[in-house]
């Protein structure tokens, strides 16, 4: 009898199959679409994905986040409606319950565990040689989500590429480097205190590129590129396999940027004097390793925004 590990079956080789060239060229650079061949993978089913739900709310609690409702493309992640249902009563009624599911970190549980295995390693040797030299962390996320759900507009510190599997779905996204679209002040307080600073601009809404997602189909977002997807009327199945880069010193800047902004200046943004960036990045070492500090950053920051 085989015993082979269905993931590791279909994930041996490199399952993006059409993007050598912006792999290459346009890796975390600018978006791009591609063709994937895991849409008929057995554990991305929704009844395998159901028996992960139940697996990870019993050995990885935490691992599952779900919230409902009528969701607007302006909604903090902070302030979301009231659950009605459990995370397994909400995903049997994925259909009729306006659900948005993320799975965190499958590939720690012990079947999804191949999922960041060989293919995923020849994706990262094809985009550039010494990659791993320059990640920090990666990871593997499934998005469950009920008919023509929103997903609010936001910006990611990970660099993703996203393979819809089942339904279809369209996103929005934006340059991150149109400052009418993302402020460096948006930047700054991302960076330093709120994960909800970007502002959606309904009137710059036509400046986003438009990708509609097929099953079969993905595309590569890069890092603080923002963006939000709307559902059609159908059930969506996304894997999402990212990286969050070794980032600190630009991080750093947009930090210090925040405080020196508080203070009344204004700070030249990431890149414009280099030699400046190391300074602003060495001097928010300890601050940033104080966590009261950056508690009370957040803190005032609510308050001011209350």
């Amino acid at each position: 009898m085989s015993t082979m590990n269905p993931v590791a079956s279909q994930l041996d080789s490199c399952w993006i199959t059409d993007a050598d060239d912006h792999l290459r060229d346009d890796f975390d650079q600018r978006p791009f679409e591609f063709e994937h061949n895991l849409t008929d993978h057995p554990l991305l089913q929704l009844p395998e994905l159901m028996k992960l739900a139940d697996r990870s709310i019993t050995d990885r609690p935490g691992s599952i986040y779900y919230d409902m409702g009528d969701i607007p493309v302006t909604q903090r992640w902070d302030e979301v409606p009231e659950r009605r249902f459990s995370a397994l009563e909400s995903m049997e009624r994925i259909e009729t319950c306006g659900a948005w599911f993320l799975f965190k970190k499958i590939q720690q549980d012990p079947v999804y565990k191949e999922v960041l295995g060989r293919g995923w390693q020849e994706i990262k040797a094809r985009i550039a040689p010494n990659l791993d030299s320059k990640i920090l962390r990666e990871d593997a996320l499934v998005f469950i989500t009920s008919p023509n759900r929103i997903a609010p507009y936001h910006i990611d510190r990970e660099c993703s590429f996203l393979l819809q599997i089942r339904g279809t779905k369209k996103i929005y996204i934006f340059d991150r480097s149109d400052r009418d679209v993302l402020s460096e002040a948006e930047l700054e307080r991302y960076w330093t205190v709120d994960h909800n600073a970007p502002k959606y601009k309904p009137h710059l809404q036509d400046r986003a590129i438009v990708y509609t997602l097929r099953p079969g189909m993905g595309v590569h977002i890069p890092v603080n590129w923002p963006h939000w997807l709307q559902n059609d009327d159908n059930v969506s199945v996304s894997l999402n396999v990212n990286v969050q880069f070794k980032d600190t010193q630009r991080a750093n800047v947009y930090r210090a940027n925040y405080l020196l902004r508080r203070m009344g200046m204004r700070p030249s943004p990431p890149g414009v004097h280099p030699g400046v960036d190391r300074v602003k990045a060495i001097s928010m070492i300890p601050v940033m390793a104080t966590k009261p500090m950056i508690k009370s950053l957040r803190d005032a920051t609510r308050k001011k925004a209350h």
